[in-house]
C-alpha cells in the first residue's frame, strides 16, 4: 500500500512537473510556426477554414479581444476568419473563454479534456493549448482559456503578438509580419500570473502634444481616444490607468469612458492628488467656488467626493485617498497629521456608505508623494488594506521602500514612477530620456523590497515613450525574467518584435545608445555651457557620438523596406535625429560665444550654423507632425524644448543668443590650444598643451585663426624630430587646426618639456610647450593624464566578495560606461575594513605625492530605507576606510544640481606619501549604492568638464 502510494505521488509529481515545464519553461516563441508539426493546429492554412466560436455569454472585453484577433489574422494573412455561435460541423475550431464564464470551456474541464489546474484560481493567467476531439464533429480545437477576464484577454493578445502583430501597431505604426500559413504547436503555453498585481500608465503633462493630437483626431479625451489606449494597455499586459487630467475629467468628459474601461477590464484610478475618483478639473467645474480646504469646507468636499464614488458604481477601480493642496501643491502649513488622518477616515466612510460594503473591500491607495511622505515618516498611518503607493523623486530615483521586516499589509506597497515631469529643477517632456538600465535598477529594488502591489508610471504624452513603456510593463509582469546583464537581450527581442530579426541587433544598439546619451542631461536642461569646448574636446566628442549614431540610424533606414519607415522614424530615427540636431545647435552656439571672446572671425560662421540647426529643429518637428504617416501624428511634437530660462517651459522655442565678431581691417593671426580658452599672443601665460603620454597614445591640437580680413600664413618650427605635425605651414582665411603627436620610438625615457615656435603674418610669433612623458616599462595600473586618473567603476582590478554578497556590474548603466552596485540588493549593512566586507579595488600608478582628492561619481539614488543616507566607504592602500553618506547634502540647490546633472559626486581626501603603485578600495556599506566613475586628482584640481575626464589608460 505504501509502495503504491509512493508510486502514485511520484507519477503525480512527474505529471505536475511536465505541466510546469510545458506551461512555463516552453518559450512562447515556440508556440507559433509557419510549418505544420506533429499535433499542431492550423490557425491559417490553405484549404482550411479559420473559425472562432463566439460564446454568447462571453464578457464584452473578451469579445473585443477575439474580434481584434480575427482582424489581426486578416492583417497578417489576408484570410477572413469566420465566427460562429454554434459548434456545428467545424473540424477545426478556436474556442476562447474564461473559466466559470464560458460554457464550452467549463464543459471541457468537466469532461477532463482540458486540465486547468495550473491556472485555476490564479490572477490574470491563461493557457493556450490544442485539444483533440473536444466535441462531436470537432477534430481539433485551439483553446485559449483564462483564469479570469483579463487572463483570457492576455491570452488572445499574446497570440496576436506571436503571429506578428505588435502591441504598437496603431500607436507607432509598426507593420504586421505577413505569413501565408500559421500553425500553433502542440503543448501548453502560458505567461503565468504577473508578479506585480496592478501595472499601469499615467497620461500626464499632456498639453500641448497629446491634448492637441487627441482633440484633432478624436475630438478630445473621449471614448474614441480611450478605446485605443485601453487596447494598447491590454496588449502590453497592463491593467491600470490614471487618465489624462490637465483640464480633463475622465468620467465627466464622456460617460462612455468609464463604461468602456469596465468592459475592457482596465482598472481606473485617479492620480495622487485626485481623491475619490474625482478629476482635479472637476473641482473647478463643480466646486461652486468653494475652498479646497478641509478645515474650512469639509461639507463641500464630502459632497464632491460622495458624488465621485456614486458615479464610479461597480466599475473596477483603485480609489486614491488622502489630500494635497489644490493643483497638486503641498497643503497649507496649518495642515497636520491629525487632519489628514481624519480626511482619510471620512473618505473611507464615504466609500463604505456609497458602496454598501466595508471600506476594506474596495481597493484604495494612499500616495506618499513629496511632502505626504513626511506625514508618513512622522507617524501618520492609514488602514492596513490601503496600498501605500511609494514614489520616486519625479526623476526616476525611488524615495522610499518598505523595510524587509515591515509588517505584512493586506493592501501591500506600490511605486509611482516617472518618465516625464513638470516641475523643478526643469520640466522634461519632449523626448525619451529613460535608459532601461536605470529603470531596471530602481524597479528591481522596488520588487526585491516587496513593493509589488501597484506599479504605475507617468508617461507624459504616451508618445514618444513607447520603448520604456514596453519595458516597464514587461518588467512588472515578471521582474525575475530580466536580469541586469540581460537588457541587451531585451532590447534585441523588442526590436525583433517591431522590425524583424535581420537588423534587431543594430536597432537595439541605436535605442540603447540614444536613451543613454539623452539621460546624461535632459534636453530641456541643455545649453551652450553644458559641455566643455576646450577641455578634453568634451563638447566635440559628445556631438560626435550623436552624429555617428545618426549616421548609423540613417544607413540602417536605407536597408529597411518601405513598410517599416514610419515605425522606424518614430521609434528610432526621430529621437536620434532630433537629439543630435539639438546638441549640434548648442555646440555651434558654444563655439560662437567662445570664438567671439577670442575675436575669431569664424564665430560668425558658427552663428550661421546655429541658425541652420535651429531651422532644422523646426523642420524635424514639422515632418513628424505633418508628413509622418500622412499627418497621423499632428501635434505630437508640439512640445517646446529650446531656451528654457526657468523650470517652466517657454511658450515657444527661441534661438539662443548669438554674437557677432567685427573683423579687424587686416589679416591677423592668433592661436588657441587644447585645454585653454586663452588666446596668444595676447595672453601672457605660458602656452602648455596637455601631456603627451606614450601609453595613452596622446595627441593634441593647436587652433590657428584669423581675427581680421584677408589671408594669413603660418609656419611651425619644432626643435625635436620626434614631434609630428599634421601640417607645418600653410595659409587660410578663417581658421585651421594643427594636430600634434609623438614618434615614440625616438623619445628617450622620462619626462620632457619641449618648445615649438609658430610664426606668421604681421610678425606673429608664439611659443607652445609640449609635456612629453615616456613611462618606464615596469609601470602598471591606471596611469594619470596631467596628474588625473579617471576610472569607469566596472573596470576594477579585483573584486572581493563575502557570504554571497559582492559588487556586481550593471552593464551600460550611467552617463558614460557601466556601473557597479552590491548584490543582492537586500543585503545587510556591511562594516568596511573587515576582511569579509565586499570590496572592489583599482590599481593606480601616480607620479607625484601629497594630498589627493578622490571624486566618486554615483547614480543619484536616495535613502529609500530612511536610515539617514546611503553609504559606502573608500580607502587608498591600507588606510582606514572613510565612510561617505551620499545623501548628506540636503540643501535644495545641491539636490537640484544632482537631479539636473544626473550624477551625485562625493569627495574624499587622502595622502599619497610615495610615487608609484597604489590601490583604491571601494567598500560596501549599504545596498542600493550605484557607482559609475572614480576620478583621482590633486587636492586643488577643479573639474571643468560635465562628464569628467575620459578613462585613463590601464597598463598591464
Amino acid at each position: 500500500m505504501i509502495k503504491y502510494l509512493y508510486q502514485k505521488i511520484l507519477v503525480l509529481f512527474i505529471i505536475g512537473l511536465l505541466i510546469c515545464i510545458n506551461t512555463y519553461a516552453a518559450d512562447n516563441k515556440e508556440m507559433v510556426s509557419i510549418k505544420a508539426k506533429k499535433g499542431s493546429f492550423p490557425l491559417v492554412k490553405n484549404g482550411v477554414k479559420t473559425v472562432f466560436y463566439i460564446d454568447k455569454q462571453n464578457q464584452k472585453g473578451v469579445d473585443k479581444a477575439i474580434h481584434d484577433l480575427i482582424n489581426d489574422i486578416k492583417l497578417v494573412s489576408n484570410i477572413n476568419a469566420e465566427s460562429v455561435t454554434e459548434i456545428g460541423n467545424n473540424k477545426q475550431l478556436i474556442i476562447v473563454g474564461t473559466i466559470g464564464e464560458s460554457k464550452l470551456i467549463d464543459d471541457l474541464i468537466a469532461s477532463k479534456k482540458l486540465d486547468i489546474s495550473a491556472i485555476k484560481n490564479t490572477w490574470e493567467n491563461h493557457l493556450i493549448t490544442v485539444v483533440k476531439n473536444p466535441f462531436p464533429n470537432v477534430k481539433n480545437a485551439l483553446i485559449i482559456a483564462g483564469s479570469d477576464k483579463r487572463g483570457t484577454i492576455y491570452g488572445v493578445y499574446s497570440l496576436s503578438e506571436k503571429i506578428g502583430v505588435s502591441p504598437w501597431y496603431y500607436w507607432a505604426d509598426v507593420p504586421v509580419k505577413k505569413k501565408s500559413e500559421i500553425f500553433i504547436n502542440a503543448g501548453i503555453y502560458s505567461d503565468g500570473s504577473p508578479k506585480v498585481k496592478y501595472r499601469g500608465i499615467f497620461l500626464n503633462d499632456e498639453a500641448p502634444a497629446l491634448s492637441g493630437w487627441s482633440k484633432e483626431k478624436f475630438g478630445g479625451f473621449n471614448s474614441k481616444f480611450y478605446d485605443k489606449v485601453f487596447e494598447l494597455i491590454l496588449r502590453l499586459k497592463g491593467n491600470y490607468l490614471w487618465p489624462a487630467m490637465w483640464g480633463s475629467a475622465f468620467y465627466d468628459d464622456d460617460p462612455k469612458n468609464a463604461i468602456l474601461a469596465n468592459e475592457y477590464g482596465v482598472v481606473i484610478g485617479t492620480s495622487h492628488h485626485e481623491p475619490l475618483m474625482r478629476a482635479h478639473d472637476e473641482w473647478r467645474r463643480y466646486g461652486n467656488g468653494g475652498a479646497w480646504n478641509y478645515n474650512t469646507n469639509p461639507d463641500g468636499l464630502k459632497k464632491f467626493w460622495t458624488d465621485g464614488i456614486q458615479r464610479m458604481g461597480n466599475n473596477e477601480s483603485i480609489i486614491s485617498v488622502g489630500m494635497r493642496g489644490d493643483g497638486d501643491e503641498p497643503m497649507s502649513r496649518e495642515s497636520n497629521t491629525a487632519l489628514l488622518e481624519k480626511i482619510v477616515n471620512d473618505q473611507r466612510e464615504i466609500i463604505a456608505t456609497v458602496t454598501g460594503k466595508k471600506a476594506n473591500e474596495t481597493p484604495q491607495l494612499w500616495a506618499l508623494y513629496k511632502e505626504v511622505q513626511d506625514y508618513y515618516d512622522k507617524g501618520m498611518r492609514v488602514p492596513d488594506d490601503v496600498t501605500l503607493l511609494l514614489c520616486d523623486d519625479n526623476w526616476g530615483n525611488i524615495r522610499k521602500l518598505p523595510t524587509l521586516d515591515s509588517p505584512e499589509r493586506s493592501g501591500g506597497f506600490g511605486v509611482y514612477y516617472h518618465f516625464d515631469y513638470v516641475g523643478g529643477p526643469r520640466n522634461y517632456k519632449w523626448i525619451n530620456t529613460n535608459p532601461l538600465p536605470r529603470i531596471w535598477e530602481q524597479m528591481n529594488l522596488a520588487y526585491e523590497y516587496k513593493a509589488n502591489q501597484i506599479w504605475i508610471v507617468n508617461v507624459g504624452d504616451l508618445k514618444p515613450m513607447e520603448y520604456p513603456i514596453s519595458f516597464f510593463l514587461d518588467f512588472a509582469w515578471n521582474p525575475e525574467k530580466w536580469k541586469a546583464n540581460q537588457l541587451d537581450d531585451y532590447a534585441k527581442d523588442w526590436a525583433t518584435k517591431q522590425f524583424g530579426a535581420a537588423y534587431a541587433k543594430e536597432i537595439a544598439s541605436l535605442m540603447s545608445n540614444y536613451s543613454k546619451y539623452n539621460s546624461r542631461r535632459k534636453p530641456e536642461l541643455l545649453d551652450q555651457r553644458t559641455y566643455s569646448l576646450h577641455k578634453n574636446r568634451e563638447f566635440e566628442l559628445v556631438v560626435k557620438d550623436y552624429n555617428n549614431l545618426l549616421e548609423s540610424a540613417k544607413v540602417l533606414a536605407q536597408k529597411l523596406s518601405s513598410e517599416y519607415q514610419d515605425a522606424y522614424y518614430q521609434l528610432v530615427l526621430h529621437p536620434i535625429e532630433a537629439s543630435s540636431n539639438l546638441n549640434n545647435l548648442y555646440y555651434a552656439v558654444a563655439k560662437n560665444h567662445l570664438y567671439t571672446e577670442q575675436n575669431r572671425i569664424s564665430a560668425n560662421a558658427e552663428a550661421e550654423k546655429a541658425k541652420q540647426f535651429y531651422k532644422r529643429d523646426q523642420e524635424i518637428t514639422e515632418y513628424y507632425n505633418k508628413t509622418l504617416a500622412n499627418g497621423k501624428w499632428n501635434h505630437m511634437m508640439d512640445q517646446t524644448h529650446i531656451s528654457y530660462t526657468s523650470w517652466q517651459q517657454p511658450e515657444a522655442n527661441k534661438i539662443p543668443e548669438l554674437k557677432t565678431v567685427n573683423p579687424k581691417n587686416e589679416a591677423t593671426l592668433a592661436l588657441a590650444i587644447e585645454g585653454s580658452k586663452s588666446v596668444w599672443p595676447q595672453s601672457k601665460e605660458r602656452a602648455v598643451l596637455p601631456e603627451f603620454i606614450k601609453q595613452n597614445e596622446s595627441k593634441h591640437y593647436i587652433d590657428l585663426f584669423n581675427q581680421g580680413t584677408g589671408t594669413v600664413n603660418f609656419e611651425i618650427k619644432e626643435n625635436e624630430s620626434w614631434v609630428k605635425l599634421s601640417q607645418k605651414s600653410g595659409t587660410f582665411n578663417d581658421e585651421t587646426r594643427v594636430w600634434l603627436n609623438i614618434d615614440w620610438a625616438k623619445v628617450p625615457e622620462g619626462s620632457l618639456l619641449t618648445p615649438i615656435k609658430i610664426v606668421g603674418t604681421n610678425n606673429f610669433e608664439a611659443t607652445i610647450y609640449l609635456k612629453v612623458v615616456n613611462l618606464k616599462k615596469d609601470i602598471k595600473g591606471f596611469i594619470p593624464q596631467d596628474e588625473v586618473i579617471a576610472i569607469d567603476a566596472a573596470n576594477f582590478t579585483s573584486n572581493n566578495s563575502a557570504a554571497n554578497v559582492k559588487w556586481e556590474v550593471l552593464p551600460d548603466h550611467g552617463r558614460t560606461s557601466s556601473a557597479i552596485t552590491p548584490f543582492p540588493v537586500t543585503a545587510a549593512t556591511q562594516t568596511p575594513g573587515n576582511k569579509d566586507c565586499p570590496m572592489v579595488s583599482y590599481d593606480v600608478n601616480v607620479f607625484t605625492t601629497g594630498k589627493v582628492k578622490l571624486a566618486t561619481y554615483l547614480s543619484p539614488s536616495l535613502d529609500f530605507q530612511n536610515t539617514g543616507g546611503l553609504k559606502f566607504a573608500v580607502s587608498i592602500d591600507d588606510e582606514k576606510p572613510q565612510i561617505i553618506n551620499i545623501n548628506n547634502d540636503k540643501r535644495q540647490f545641491a539636490v537640484d544640481k544632482t537631479l539636473a546633472d544626473n550624477i551625485n559626486i562625493q569627495y574624499s581626501y587622502h595622502d599619497i606619501l610615495t610615487p608609484g603603485k597604489h590601490t583604491i578600495k571601494i567598500w560596501m556599506v549599504d545596498a542600493g549604492v550605484v557607482i559609475q566613475r572614480l576620478v583621482l586628482s590633486p587636492e586643488k584640481y577643479r573639474e571643468e568638464t560635465y562628464l569628467g575626464p575620459k578613462q585613463s589608460t590601464f597598463v598591464k
